[in-house]
Formats: structure tokens, sequence, C-alpha cells
């Protein structure tokens, strides 16, 4: 191979190599199955700020939402489904298994106010803003 279509491929050896080790080692279905990793859509408003979680299939019951110090976690669980053996399937691209998705707080969050629901397999946070203070002239004396 010319030094001018190796540079045009530079994994091309690589996905050989993987190709190679995938012919060669039993395929199995739950090592095939990716961990799950929810989507998450966050924005601002006036008074609060939303993140929204995509968490199908998650009964409410394995979602967990904890604030501590500055920082919000979001952890749980999507469970296999139990009542349909696995041979049933002829192919399996859902996802399954533990999650956690953490965020930096801002400074101007109430962490004591802080909301969840899920609805339709959507968590929705909603992060409350400290109400502003106005400024204050300090007099020099």
């Amino acid at each position: 191979m010319s030094l001018f279509l190796r540079s045009l491929e530079p994994f091309k050896e690589l996905r050989d190599i993987e190709n190679r080790l995938a012919q060669i080692s039993p395929k199995s279905t739950t090592a095939n199955v990716a961990a799950f990793t929810p989507t998450v859509n966050t924005r601002e408003g006036d008074y609060a700020y939303h993140i929204e979680v995509d968490l199908p299939g998650v009964n409410k019951e394995d979602i967990h939402v904890e604030v501590k110090e500055n920082r919000l976690t979001i952890s749980g669980e999507r469970k296999t489904k139990e009542e349909v053996s696995e041979d049933n399937y002829h192919r399996i691209e859902s996802s399954y298994g533990k999650f956690e998705r953490s965020f930096t707080l801002p400074e101007d969050v109430d962490a004591e106010n802080v909301d969840a629901s899920c609805e339709n397999g959507v968590l929705e946070v909603v992060l409350p803003k400290k109400e502003r203070t106005p400024s204050k002239m300090i007099q020099v004396k």
C-alpha cells in the first residue's frame, strides 16, 4: 500500500485487527448490549434551570436525584424485561443497566427547592434560581 493511501485510511489496520478478533471470540448477546446512557437536554428560563432526561422504560422507583454541595446527580437503573426470554429475540438494540449523570450547578441555584417529576419516560428536574437581591449603594464615610 502506498504512503498516500495509508494516510487516507489511518485506522484501517485497527479496524482489520478488530474484525479478526471479533471473528475469533464467541459472541454473547449480553456482551453486545450497550450500557444505558440517557440523553439530556438543559435549558434556562427567567426563574429556573430545567434538565430533561430521557428515561424510557425506567420506573420512577429506580430513579434517584441528589443535590450535594454544588452538584446535581441523577442515577438509576433501566432493567431488562424479565417476562420475555432472550431466546425469542433476533436482535437486541435496547440498552440496559445502571446509569449516572452529574452536573455542576450554577451559583444562583436555590438547592433547597429543587423539584423532580417523571412523566411519559421523561424526568424533568427544575432548579429554581435564588431571588436576586438588588445592589445596594454604600455611603463612604
